[in-house]
């Protein structure tokens, strides 16, 4: 497990897998800036069963153990990006930053990495917001860069490289989940 101020960052596990796919499924808890994905548990067990070193899944839990969100890395190129969601109750309380802190913190750690990127909708301030409250870079414009709900739509690219990052600001400790 890693853990912050706020929230711990637990990988998610095949036999906690029903929550995520709950969530996967659920229109409401991404919201209009999120594709819509309609996963099975066949297709997540695939998933889960085929992480590798650099592309974790992570459940965001408040220091009750509660699950919150999701955080997920995964290769773009030769490149890390992360994607991340929050249930809508409890967002606009700094969990999804520290989340993000907590990710760049371990990615860099734990990866002979130079870059992160995250991409986000144009319209999603909040989101943004997170992304350079957490250090990231906005890059700029990628048009017509993800199919959402019956359209094309523009990302904005943000990033954080290493040298921007120079050490954890956020990870206070790594415990073994055994």
């Amino acid at each position: 497990m890693l853990e912050g101020k706020l929230v711990n960052l637990r990988v998610i596990e095949r036999e906690d897998l029903s929550i995520w796919i709950e969530w996967l499924n659920n229109l409401e808890f991404f919201g209009e800036y999120f594709p819509i994905l309609q996963r099975s548990k066949a297709e997540m067990e695939k998933k889960c069963d085929s992480f590798s070193r650099e592309e974790k899944a992570f459940f965001i839990e408040k220091k009750d153990g509660n699950k919150i969100g999701y955080i997920d890395s995964f290769l773009a190129g030769k490149h890390l990006e992360i994607g991340y969601a929050l249930d809508p109750n409890e967002r606009r309380k700094g969990y999804g930053t520290e989340a993000v802190k907590i990710m760049v913190d371990y990615l860099f750690l734990s990866n002979a990495i130079v870059r992160i990127q995250a991409h986000v909708d144009p319209r999603n301030k909040a989101s943004q917001k997170v992304l350079e409250k957490a250090g990231f870079t906005r890059e700029g414009l990628v048009r017509k860069s993800a199919f959402i709900r019956g359209e094309w739509r523009d990302g904005v690219l943000y990033s954080i490289l290493r040298e921007e990052w120079k050490e954890p600001k956020i990870l206070t400790k790594t415990t073994s989940s055994n």
